[in-house]
């Protein structure tokens, strides 16, 4: 790219910022709970429709070389945060229901950021970053209200979660437990209290919907997948009855991103938002979690560090304040943590107002395609699981990706690109994207903003070559020295270790790691603690530090859970 078109485009995004500045748009941030690279119809598949995404996808910018963290906890830690796990101590596993900490109160969270340049911020959904007391609730950590449930996962239906022989009722209004909720499916529980806050919503004030949806994360080992049985009849194609189920679950999801989009088009918000889609991580394919989301043709699943289990599916959408041509696919490096300084900077905060954090301001290369100032990338470093990646331009380092979990370094399907079913046919798919509300919001707004589907779609599409029923190299050892490499460019797939080719590029994403590894803080996971057990609080699970122990049970001094606490 040419110096003069790098500065007209530098020129272009101060004045699409100060615009913003002026013109503060409301910001709805929707993540979607496990869902696959492939779960999603802007990426290539055709299995399972998803009308509504893709016209917001299809009209907007699709992050096409995004990055998430390989679970939950981290990675709304790092939504949240600006920061990298490794920086928060939220670096392995997740905050279970009965775990005694959270995501640390002395950081200063988007909602708080957002609040201060009066923005009304609220939560609809999971939060998932620490329940044992009050101090880490969303209602405490800059959210206006907060309506959902505090856990990881919960039952679609009566909103129960079960963990470690623990069972007890999660869902709440604000810190109320909320008892009208039971027997109501989660994702039109969630969809009705988006659909109350846009209506309600006093239009003098930006506003910060946070829609993080349970959706299509499993719900209690007994019961993973469920979805309305109407819902899952729609899909007889589909041979695989769990894939069928997890069909309706995504199907009742993409209902809800158009009727949000209605909701703004009616308040007459439409036009003055902008919506972000993200994944939290990549999908639990194969069986993994009692799952079966996709991440096809990329490796890997959830919880690991390939890139089936790192790479986000996302796109913004916000015609008003992105010059880029809608339909854009860009391919610049993203992660996770970019959300804090970015929609700060939608917001019209100074960035440089923030502290230190290892997001950045993507802002200016989403709206006018400037190139992006990241150029290397932590994916994760987890010392329990002796497991690590990290990225630096094309080149990814890779090692342990899975933990202990050999039988997920593999390629999980469906492909979804050979579907045969009439309803499947790409002619009919594209005309649902059209006549979906979101498709009907959008081609409202400019006729002429769905014209490319075809030429954007087969940008945003991943081909490798056929996968091997199993991989012949694993990136295992007891040293990092025994990582695999990756040219993710030409291999996004990761069918091939080029570590013996590349000992220069190996030596120096090492010495990458290393720099990483000096600056991670020790990780705060600790044992679950048994006095959070919901028998104890009328089968509630509740913020039980904030009350005196249960009668006849002795309070336990938790211990700090898994060592060591960094890498090497």
């Amino acid at each position: 790219m040419s110096s003069q078109l790098k500065c007209f485009l530098f020129l272009l995004a101060l004045k699409i910022t100060a615009y913003a500045s002026e013109n503060p748009p409301n910001i709805v941030f929707i993540v979607a709970d496990d869902l696959g690279w492939n779960d999603v119809g802007f990426h290539g598949s055709r299995e399972i429709p998803t009308p509504n995404i893709d016209a917001l996808a299809y009209s907007g910018v699709i992050l096409n070389n995004y990055y998430v963290q390989p679970i939950c906890t981290p990675s709304r830690s790092a939504i949240m945060s600006g920061l990298h796990p490794i920086h928060t101590g939220l670096q392995h596993d997740v905050i279970y229901e009965a775990s005694p900490y959270g995501l640390p109160i002395n950081l200063t969270l988007l909602p708080e950021w957002l609040g201060k340049l009066d923005y009304q911020t609220e939560a609809v959904g999971k939060w998932h970053l620490g329940l044992c007391n009050h101090s880490y609730l969303p209602s405490n950590r800059g959210f206006d209200h907060h309506y959902g449930y505090w856990a990881g996962h919960m039952d679609y239906y009566d909103h129960t979660v079960f963990m470690e022989r623990m069972w007890g009722y999660d869902f709440r209004r604000d810190m109320n437990i909320d008892h009208d909720a039971y027997g109501i499916y989660a994702t039109d529980l969630f969809t009705t209290e988006a659909l109350s806050i846009i209506s309600s919503h006093n239009t003098s004030r930006p506003l910060f919907l946070y829609l993080a949806h349970l959706a299509v994360h499993s719900a209690n080992p007994y019961a993973p997948l469920q979805a309305p049985q109407a819902y899952v009849d729609r899909f007889s194609y589909i041979k695989d009855e769990r894939r069928r189920k997890f069909a309706g679950m995504l199907t009742k999801l993409d209902e809800s991103v158009g009727a949000v989009v209605t909701a703004l088009r009616d308040r007459k918000m439409f036009d003055n938002t902008v919506i972000v889609f993200t994944s939290d991580n990549g999908g639990p394919a194969g069986g993994y979690n009692n799952n079966v989301a996709s991440n096809w043709p990329l490796r890997g699943v959830k919880a690991s560090m390939w890139e089936g289990g790192v790479r986000g599916s996302a796109f913004v959408w916000g015609p008003d304040f992105i010059r880029q041509p809608p339909g854009t696919v860009s391919d610049q490096l993203y992660a996770i943590e970019d959300w804090l300084p970015t929609l700060y900077a939608i917001a019209g905060g100074n960035v440089s107002h923030l502290p230190p954090l290892d997001g950045i301001n993507i802002w200016p290369s989403v709206s006018a395609g400037v190139p992006v100032s990241r150029q290397h990338l932590l994916h994760s470093i987890d010392p329990v699981f002796h497991g690590a990646a990290v990225r630096s331009g094309d080149w990814k380092l890779l090692f342990n990706a899975s933990g202990d979990g050999a039988s997920w370094d593999k390629w999980f399907g469906p492909s979804g690109r050979n579907e045969t079913a009439p309803e499947t046919e790409l002619s009919l798919l594209i005309q649902k994207i059209k006549d979906s509300p979101a498709g009907v919001a959008v081609l409202e707004k400019n006729p002429d903003a769905l014209n490319n589907i075809t030429l954007t779609r087969n940008a945003a599409m991943i081909n490798c070559t056929a996968a091997p029923d199993e991989p012949s190299f694993v990136c295992r050892g007891q040293n990092i020295s025994d990582a695999c490499l990756f040219h993710i460019s030409s291999d996004p797939c990761e069918l091939k270790d080029v570590a013996s080719e590349q000992p220069d590029v190996v030596k120096m994403l090492l010495q990458l790691f290393l720099q990483y590894n000096s600056t991670a803080v020790p990780i705060l996971n600790k044992a679950s603690d048994p006095n959070a057990d919901p028998k104890f609080w009328n089968y509630n699970w509740i913020n039980w530090l904030d009350f005196p122990p249960p009668h006849g049970v002795n309070a336990t001094e938790t211990a700090v859970f898994g060592q060591p606490n960094k890498f090497l």
